[in-house]
């Protein structure tokens, strides 16, 4: 099918119709939409990641997206529910889609109107807009414990000496570290530069995250992180001993052509890791994982919930309060803890016989 797109400029008069294939348009306009992100700040990475979830979601109306119904938006959101894939991906299809559709409203409403006769109205709403993710979800399953974490870095630290290749497991050692004390995002610390290391920067020295994720109407969020429980001699070790055995470039932690590595490759190596440490399937965890720990255990050792929001780069607080996920004991722990210091402050009072 093809229509006829007229062009009003001021004045109201119309030039010369264009004739134009509406999938074609549209094309274009996923082009002009990828556009605005980069003038926007986005990441190259952000970027890349988020095209591809635009494409599979018009994959999978397949229909123009201003014929798309609430009708085909349940019908997708269903489809990926009997798929098995988490609500965090469902939701992710929608909000792509809707954040497609708001641009064409914003900037192609009247083109679309004058060529294909469609008033664009949303087709996500209350009813279908995908919840966020639930308490069933993987995401929210309890992060590794402290033990199992430090056992995981002792099993890097040991292969560091029978790796067939010392330099990219010394650097899967610094980085795993990085990701949890640090408590970062794959594709932050994938983007960090050598420069982003500032050793004298507060009494920890800190990480400057220049491409922190921000809001889906934002640009990238920096921010400065510490470099906590001694990650500052991880990373000093890392720079002195290691970093040299990569290729010159600007990326701190390099692949073996000098580049940055990729948030997936990162994924795909922690599982590599795991599955040499021999760990079964239910004590395995994913780089996000570590970034829940680094919330948890922080939070389990009494750091202030707002430190790790700023820690985390997170926007509010309750955002913080979902990725934290205390044990088993945490209540009988903390009783203890707080038991104990009342009892050192009545010995300390009471006066000896």
């Amino acid at each position: 099918m093809r229509s006829r797109l007229q062009i009003v400029q001021g004045g109201g008069v119309p030039q010369e119709p264009i004739t134009t294939d509406p999938w074609q348009f549209q094309a274009e306009c996923v082009e002009a939409f990828v556009a605005s992100w980069t003038a926007r700040g986005f990441s190259p990475v952000t970027i890349d990641n988020d095209t591809g979830l635009l494409e599979r979601t018009l994959t999978a109306l397949g229909r123009l997206a201003w014929e798309v119904t609430p009708e085909d938006i349940d019908r997708i959101v269903g489809d990926l529910a009997v798929a098995g894939r988490a609500t965090s991906t469902r939701r992710d299809y929608v909000q792509i889609f809707k954040g497609f559709h708001r641009f064409l409203q914003t900037r192609k409403a009247a083109q679309i109107e004058a060529a294909f006769g469609v008033r664009l109205v949303c087709p996500v709403d209350e009813f279908n807009a995908s919840r966020h993710v639930g308490d069933d979800s993987p995401a929210q399953l309890p992060p590794p414990t402290p033990e199992r974490v430090t056992e995981f870095f002792d099993f890097l630290k040991v292969r560091i000496a029978s790796a067939r290749k010392y330099a990219p497991a010394a650097r899967d050692y610094a980085l795993f570290r990085t990701l949890y004390h640090a408590g970062l995002r794959s594709e932050e610390c994938a983007l960090l530069d050598q420069a982003d290391v500032h050793f004298g920067r507060g009494p920890f020295g800190k990480l400057h995250v220049r491409f922190g994720k921000g809001a889906r109407t934002s640009g990238p969020r920096p921010r400065w992180v510490p470099m906590l429980d001694h990650l500052d001699l991880v990373l000093r070790w890392f720079l002195d001993d290691v970093r040299g055995k990569f290729p010159d470039s600007t990326v701190l932690f390099a692949d073996e052509s000098g580049g940055s590595l990729h948030p997936g490759t990162i994924r795909n190596r922690l599982r590599y890791l795991m599955e040499l440490e021999g760990r079964p399937a239910a004590e395995r965890f994913s780089p996000h994982a570590l970034r829940r720990a680094c919330a948890t255990h922080n939070y389990e050792r009494g750091v202030d919930l707002v430190a790790i929001q700023q820690l985390l780069g997170h926007w509010t607080v309750s955002s913080t309060m979902r990725y934290v996920r205390p044990s088993a004991t945490f209540i009988e722990d903390a009783y203890r803890r707080a038991v104990a210091g009342t009892l050192s402050e009545l010995t300390r009072e009471d006066p000896s016989p």
